[in-house]
């Protein structure tokens, strides 16, 4: 038979089965390290406190339960980190370390393409991260008070969690390529800890109409847009954000990123 040639299709497939190969090995591992946090929030707040008389109601009485505001907030925040975690330190690593990025661009690709086939392999891990968090945080929780989750638009949940997955994959790889690996550290302390905390993980945005300076400010945070999404769609009576304004800001933000991300990739693996 003829050799087989190889086709843009057919290398991009193979890259991604790559991914896959790596994604089965480090299953356990990877993906144990992604649900601790969002297990022990979710223990503390909707277990450890209602038992201790605290943290009942976030909207008063007959509101909706501290473990109904986690539910959305703490899948987006899994995405998000995951997603995000997924690229930057595998980039940093074959950049400036194992310098194996150089195999990677000899591939009958172009280096646009090498950075598309990076954030999709990183967004597949952030949308397996989100939806192993669900369980978590619909299962433990202190007696009367489970969550009230209620799927209203199935359409816009599979847009949120999927566009929010790429968003984050590509300011992954956007953050992996512009930044000092000797100062990664700078990274939890300035970008990943204040995006977690000021991402209306723990609470809806328009809790936040008292400091109008913080809400507007927070509307530069992306995991805001992706809490408020899926709390749109998984708990409707909880107060969230017009679904044209989280929405645009996703896809809009998708495509920004991957259009720098990609510039950014090229350019650090050319020089």
């Amino acid at each position: 038979p003829p050799p087989a040639r190889a086709t843009l299709p057919r290398t991009f497939a193979a890259m991604m089965a790559r991914e896959g190969r790596v994604m089965r090995k480090n299953f356990v591992s990877t993906f144990t390290r992604v649900l601790v946090q969002p297990v022990m929030f979710v223990f503390v707040f909707a277990y450890v406190l209602p038992k201790l008389g605290g943290g009942a109601m976030a909207g008063g009485p007959g509101g909706p339960t501290f473990a109904t505001i986690l539910v959305p907030g703490l899948v987006g925040s899994s995405i998000i980190m995951q997603a995000m975690m997924a690229v930057i330190f595998p980039l940093m690593m074959e950049l400036n370390w194992q310098k194996s990025i150089t195999d990677r661009a000899l591939a009958p690709v172009p280096i646009p393409l090498l950075a598309a086939q990076k954030i999709i392999a990183a967004a597949a891990q952030g949308l397996i991260g989100g939806l192993l968090v669900f369980p978590a945080v619909l299962l433990i929780h202190a007696e009367g008070q489970a969550p009230k989750v209620h799927v209203d638009n199935w359409p816009v949940l599979i847009l949120v969690m999927v566009a929010g997955s790429l968003l984050s994959a590509a300011g992954g790889l956007l953050l992996g390529t512009l930044m000092n690996p000797q100062k990664v550290q700078v990274l939890f302390a300035m970008v990943l800890l204040p995006m977690t905390m000021l991402g209306c993980v723990y609470y809806p945005w328009s809790a936040l109409e008292d400091i109008r300076w913080l809400q507007i400010v927070s509307l530069f945070n992306p995991l805001v847009y992706v809490s408020e999404g899926l709390r749109s769609a998984l708990t409707p009576d909880v107060p969230h954000m017009p679904a044209w304004a989280f929405l645009l800001a996703i896809l809009g933000g998708t495509i920004l990123l991957t259009w720098a991300s990609m510039r950014t990739f090229t350019k650090r693996v050319l020089t």
